[in-house]
């Protein structure tokens, strides 16, 4: 994940620590790190942006030199232009946060893109692809919310592929197919192959990958089903 752009067909797998086992967090990256996964999946919340609190700056602090692995910083907070920098300072990236959740999307990208990280946007299942066409030109990722944000293991929402083939398409009509779309909630073996066909590349995995026994196993049965899904989706554009 050189340079600025990860975008591409590579498929990528992003283990969230929400569901690792925090009092053995240290060997719980460092499980996942050799069991083959691209980045670490850091799920920020505040308990009013979205139900729930979770982990904030010292954790980040802390796994940053626990892996080499780039740190994926979702924030689910209200306001997040007031942490941006902090997050980065931290050792974040990639920073993440909600459309919903500020008015300064554009400034917000670029104050991460100015502290040194990747700059993404998310989006909730209700915001629509179109929220986010006046800022492609300033995003290296769009992060699309496949459950309701708040809790780890939901379901995966259907309808959520529509949205990422929608906004794959708009992503390429805009000369940006370096702009890599990431997909968090319910991604499993099974869900897999739908939204990777749809356009997503890289993939957040929770209870998929820290609930198994094997996580290198885990993360090659996800990455699997993800280049399949490559390859097929490939063959039949051919045709």
């Amino acid at each position: 994940m050189s340079g600025r752009s990860f975008g591409g067909e590579a498929v990528r797998i992003a283990p969230s620590i929400l569901s690792a086992d925090f009092g053995h967090l240290a060997d719980e990256i460092r499980d996942v790190e050799a069991g083959g996964a691209d980045l670490i999946h850091i799920d920020v919340m505040d308990g009013r942006f979205v139900p729930n609190i979770t982990i904030g700056l010292p954790v980040v602090r802390a796994i940053r030199p626990v892996t080499r692995l780039p740190l994926d910083v979702h924030l689910m907070i209200v306001e997040p232009e007031r942490y941006l920098a902090e997050f980065v300072a931290a050792g974040a990236d990639i920073v993440s946060f909600h459309l919903e959740a500020t008015p300064h999307a554009h400034r917000a990208l670029q104050m991460i893109r100015a502290a040194g990280a990747r700059a993404a946007v998310a989006i909730t299942p209700q915001t629509p692809a179109e929220a986010v066409r006046h800022l492609i030109r300033d995003l290296d990722m769009v992060l699309v919310m496949t459950v309701n944000p708040g809790f780890g293991g939901q379901a995966f929402i259907p309808q959520m592929v529509d949205k990422v083939r929608t906004l794959r398409a708009m992503l390429d009509a805009a000369g940006r197919p370096d702009v890599a779309i990431e997909v968090d909630g319910g991604i499993d073996a099974e869900t897999v192959p739908a939204i990777v066909a749809a356009g997503a590349r890289v993939l957040v995995a929770g209870t998929a990958v820290f609930g198994a026994r094997d996580r290198r196993a885990a993360i090659g049965t996800l990455r699997s089903a993800g280049e399949e899904a490559v390859k097929a989706a490939g063959g039949a554009a051919e045709r």
